[in-house]
């Protein structure tokens, strides 16, 4: 606490953790340790890949090497801090660290949204208009959508990081998280949180909903296009193609939606805990390999790479 003039005001946090059992610490350390490693070299591993393989120079996998990179930037911002906080008594986080932390993971979060739904519409257009899909679909288009969906992650995370962050907190300061979390900060708070929370519902709608939405009518085209599809075998590859993003938007909205837009009276500490560990430490890791396991394109890349390399 810091005191001006006539009153304190917070200058950090505590975030409660996972758990605050020491030998439950000590256990789930070393596999969160493994489990951001792996989310590290199977990104950075896909990223590479698509780079050096000219056969995966498509908008697809374009947008896949910008899904990793959020998702190794995103397990980033959170990762290693609760990693670290596994070893101390006290998880005390700076008022400006735990704003840095939101700001980055909300950016990455909702950029992850808007980029799923990017991805939606490119699978749209491939089996919807097959023949017209280079035109389409085109680099330009390919890169503004990415940079739409980069700069609207940072306009929206900003504006909330600033209406959270500028109200004033006397205390409590016990975060119940294992990070900062916007829902967990603004009850803190001593001031009137009622715009806070008004811009954070809103934008919540705008962003998660919008691109739900947009999701949603390009499936439902999608499914309308393989249903005009005369071979069995013709509409089993076209659905093929959507199956791995279908996995990934069913694995992040689901969480996402179970954890943020329950009624509040609902609400569980643990079972927010456990849904948030998945949506932040899970996804990033399942996302490279629900795109590579049965994906023959990439098989063969990495194959191709391997014979020019030895």
């Amino acid at each position: 606490m810091e005191w001006n003039g006539n009153h304190t005001s917070v200058t950090m946090f505590v975030l409660r953790g996972l758990s605050d059992k020491k030998e439950l610490q000590l256990i789930l350390f070393p596999i969160f340790l493994g489990i951001y490693l792996l989310t590290l070299i199977w990104n950075l591993g896909l990223i590479l890949l698509i780079r050096m393989d000219s056969h995966l120079h498509t908008p697809m996998y374009f947008f896949l090497s910008f899904l990793s990179f959020i998702d190794i930037c995103y397990s980033s911002a959170i990762s290693p801090r609760m990693l670290s906080d596994f070893f101390k008594d006290e998880k005390r986080i700076s008022f400006i660290a735990c704003a840095t932390q939101y700001f980055i993971a909300a950016w990455m979060g909702m950029a992850e949204c808007c980029l799923l739904a990017a991805m939606a519409y490119d699978r749209y257009v491939a089996i919807g208009s097959p023949l017209q899909y280079s035109a389409i679909v085109a680099p330009g288009l390919c890169s503004k959508m990415v940079a739409g969906a980069y700069v609207s992650g940072f306009l929206i995370s900003l504006s909330l990081t600033v209406s959270c962050f500028h109200l004033y907190y006397c205390g409590p300061n016990i975060i119940q998280h294992f990070f900062c979390d916007l829902p967990r900060i603004i009850p803190l708070s001593c001031s009137n949180a009622f715009i806070s929370q008004i811009i954070l519902l809103l934008e919540a709608i705008f962003i998660l909903f919008g691109s739900l939405l947009v999701i949603l009518l390009s499936y439902a085209f999608i499914v309308a296009s393989i249903l005009n599809i005369s071979s069995g075998k013709g509409s089993a590859k076209a659905f093929n193609t959507c199956a791995s993003h279908l996995a990934t938007v069913t694995l992040f909205f689901g969480t996402a939606l179970s954890v943020y837009m329950r009624p509040s009276s609902s609400h569980s500490m643990k079972q927010d805990k456990v849904l948030s560990v998945f949506y932040v430490i899970l996804i990033p890791v399942l996302n490279p390999l629900i795109y590579s396991l049965r994906n023959k394109e990439i098989k063969e890349a990495l194959e191709r790479v391997i014979k020019r390399k030895t």
